[in-house]
């Protein structure tokens, strides 16, 4: 098998890497240098010299706030992109996984949302992504799509990191508690698509970690098994505006998974645990 894996420098798609090539798959690790998304032929010449069997699709534009002044990029790269990619995948006969996002959701309720549910995004980057996702679904038939939230891992920038680096120069940090979801590790999800391209059960997916816990807990959570004093004081969304509006309810249905024997991932708590001691925090 041989796997073409998007946005390798972000996060999920360094882990992927990682678990793929420990398992002995042919990896084709495509970044900025290789090609841009809005470069179809420049795409089409570098994914069909490799002619992969399958292609996993990390890289998106995620500057959420940024979108909403840089619009037209985010729906270039997260929409057009995709679009152009899932052709290339088409002309090869590749199974194509697509990360989506909560963000394509209203966020509104407590309910955990099926993967069917209603999409109504908030703002332009979810927009984008959504985008995305149609793509896929008009042009192809053997694809996943793999919607995650609260994202963090070794390579890159996340709220966790952010955390223990506040930690240092704070003695308390106001961090939201009304907006609830579910953190996703990216080494955990990683394994979870290796395991997923290596079967036919295409379809929509959600996946983050198990359980679910506010920014607010997140911080006392991550604080608590760093060993840092650091307080934390709730406050809700409204005291911390941003430009772009963010979803209140995050929580993902993961009976997708249940439905076609995945196995759903750990607790968010012990993805936690393992990943500050991965990053010697």
């Amino acid at each position: 098998m041989k796997v073409l894996v998007t946005g390798v420098t972000g996060q999920l798609g360094f882990d992927v890497c990682r678990v793929l090539k420990s398992e002995n798959i042919e990896v084709f690790e495509a970044g900025r240098k290789d090609f841009s998304l809005t470069d179809y032929q420049k795409m089409r010449e570098v994914v069909l010299g490799f002619k992969p069997d399958v292609i996993i699709h990390a890289a998106a534009y995620t500057a959420v706030d940024k979108a909403e002044e840089e619009s037209e990029i985010a729906f270039a790269v997260n929409g057009e992109g995709t679009r152009n990619l899932a052709k290339i995948a088409q002309e090869l006969d590749a199974k194509f996984v697509y990360i989506g996002t909560d963000y394509v959701f209203p966020g509104d309720g407590d309910n955990f949302y099926e993967t069917y549910d209603e999409k109504k995004p908030l703002n332009a980057y979810g927009k984008s992504k959504l985008m995305g996702e149609e793509a896929v679904k008009e042009i192809l038939e053997k694809y996943f799509i793999v919607r995650i939230s609260w994202v963090f891992g070794v390579n890159g920038k996340n709220f966790v990191k952010t955390m223990l680096r506040l930690a240092q120069t704070h003695e308390e940090l106001r961090v939201v508690a009304d907006q609830t979801g579910s953190p996703t590790y990216t080494y955990d999800l990683a394994k979870l698509l290796a395991d997923m391209i290596k079967t036919n059960k295409y379809g929509v997916y959600h996946a983050t970690n198990e359980g679910i816990c506010s920014w607010a807990e997140f911080a006392e959570e991550i604080f608590k098994l760093a060993g840092k004093n650091t307080k934390v004081i709730p406050i809700k969304t409204e005291e911390y505006p941003t430009p772009a509006a963010r979803p209140k309810n995050s929580r993902l249905s993961k009976k997708s998974l249940d439905y076609n024997g995945f196995t759903r991932l750990p607790d968010w708590k012990d993805a936690l645990k393992r990943y500050l001691r991965e990053i010697g925090a």
